[in-house]
């Protein structure tokens, strides 16, 4: 069970009790990679009052030069220690929201903008937007080269090895965090593991998440191992994806629940995965942002590039779980392309904002597939109408950046920082002689 401190009072009492001697300001960029600084005990009372003032030029997406000053306000529920930091000289952390100096928000800071897509549901009726993510991952002996630890598939019960042992270590770390866990297990591919969190609201998830990766790390890093949230480390066996399962609640009830519905699922859910379905193009960017993501977007390897979705289909772009009497909170709809390099605060907006745009317009909602779109042809697929996700970075881009309802979901700002970043890696990346040129072409040209 997550429990959070909820004043900065009760923050105050916490260092002082555990002889905290460092606290960290951790907030992301718009790419997702966690930024932070330290604040001493002795400034936090006035940090907590006025927040910490730093250069934002510098952070991918944020302020231009001539616009630097930003503010670090720290959310005082968000605090916890950090458990792999236990010593003398104890460490915490905490979440922040980025403000302008006249104490406005940032409309830079992705935590904000996913802020302003809950805010966007509420106007729509709905209380909570639940999500939970499953998030695999790699572990190698370095960051130097992908070389493996295991020779495990999935759920398999190995002999003790380091991997185990890893796995066990950062369950513990995130509990001692607040940060519940379902279960975890390893994965398909050789040295590939997963470890499920417990479904939360968008906002505790997406910090949460970022919590997650930076424990995973960290606890391979104190046993001398590199953990890797890339998502196609491997040729030839599968990448590491983030499932993200999703319910909207209204009146403390979960309105994608009808007992008498198909699948059991209300209009609203019914909606809501068209909104997804129709959109998923214009999202794909954000939540499969890097080139290496369309390594993994490819056919044959478990990962979902097909627009359907379905109940018991695992190659559908969307599946629906099934129903369990008596928990009917539990009805949620999981999607299943995204994978765990991309940015929670984004991603999670745009599933929300495509999920809404399909309840406020009453998108349909096309007919499920229950049988394996990966065995028909070109053709088959082409007759029955199934499209598929762009299938490179720069074919996300494309779609993206003509999307007028994704310029809204993200802002402005973000939405055309994002896209002119992208648009850079693709042509760093276009333009690299690659080993597998030069190893094909070079013998024969």
């Amino acid at each position: 069970m997550r429990v959070r401190k909820t004043k900065k009072e009760d923050v105050f009492e916490a260092v002082k009790k555990n002889n905290v001697k460092f606290v960290k300001f951790w907030f992301t960029d718009i790419l997702g990679q966690i930024k932070s600084f330290a604040v001493t005990p002795s400034e936090l009372e006035a940090a907590f009052e006025d927040g910490m003032g730093f250069d934002g030029s510098s952070i991918e997406g944020f302020a231009r030069i001539y616009e630097s000053d930003l503010i670090a306000m720290p959310d005082p529920s968000t605090f916890t220690l950090l458990p792999w930091r236990e010593g003398e000289s104890k460490v915490a952390k905490v979440f922040c929201d980025i403000q302008t100096p006249e104490g406005e928000p940032y409309i830079g800071c992705p935590r904000y903008v996913l802020k302003k897509n809950l805010e966007d549901m509420k106007k729509a009726g709905f209380d909570t937007f639940n999500v939970g993510p499953e998030l695999e991952y790699f572990y190698f002996k370095s960051d130097k080269a992908p070389e493996i630890m295991d020779e495990g598939g999935y759920f398999d019960l190995l002999p003790l090895d380091l991997g185990q042992d890893l796995r066990r270590d950062t369950i513990l770390s995130l509990e001692k965090m607040g940060i519940p866990v379902e279960y975890s297990h390893h994965e398909v591919a050789p040295s590939q593991h997963e470890i499920d969190l417990k479904y939360a609201p968008a906002i505790e998830m997406a910090d949460d998440v970022i919590s997650y990766k930076v424990t995973v790390k960290a606890i391979a890093m104190n046993h001398g191992a590199y953990a890797s949230f890339m998502p196609k480390p491997i040729a030839g066996v599968n990448g590491s994806g983030m499932h993200v399962h999703m319910s909207l609640f209204k009146d403390g009830k979960n309105a994608f629940y009808n007992a008498d519905g198909d699948y059991h699922l209300t209009d609203e859910a019914r909606s809501f995965i068209a909104g997804i379905m129709k959109h998923s193009g214009e999202i794909c960017a954000l939540t499969n942002q890097w080139v290496n993501s369309y390594k993994r977007l490819v056919p044959g390897y478990e990962a979902p590039v097909y627009l359907v979705w379905g109940q018991k289909n695992r190659s559908a772009l969307v599946r629906v779980p099934r129903y369990q009497p008596g928990k009917e909170n539990a009805t949620r709809i999981e999607l299943r392309f995204p994978d765990p390099a991309c940015n929670p605060y984004l991603a999670f907006s745009v599933m929300l904002a495509a999920g809404l745009e399909g309840i406020k317009n009453n998108y349909p909602l096309a007919d499920p597939v229950e049988y394996d779109v990966f065995g028909l042809s070109e053709e088959e697929r082409k007759e029955k109408g199934i499209e598929t996700l762009p299938g490179s970075l720069i074919e996300a881009i494309q779609v993206a950046e003509k999307s007028e309802f994704l310029k809204k979901a993200l802002g402005e700002h973000v939405f055309n920082s994002f896209i002119t970043n992208k648009k850079i890696e693709w042509d760093s990346y276009r333009t690299h002689v690659t080993n597998y040129e030069v190893d094909s072409y070079l013998p024969i040209l």
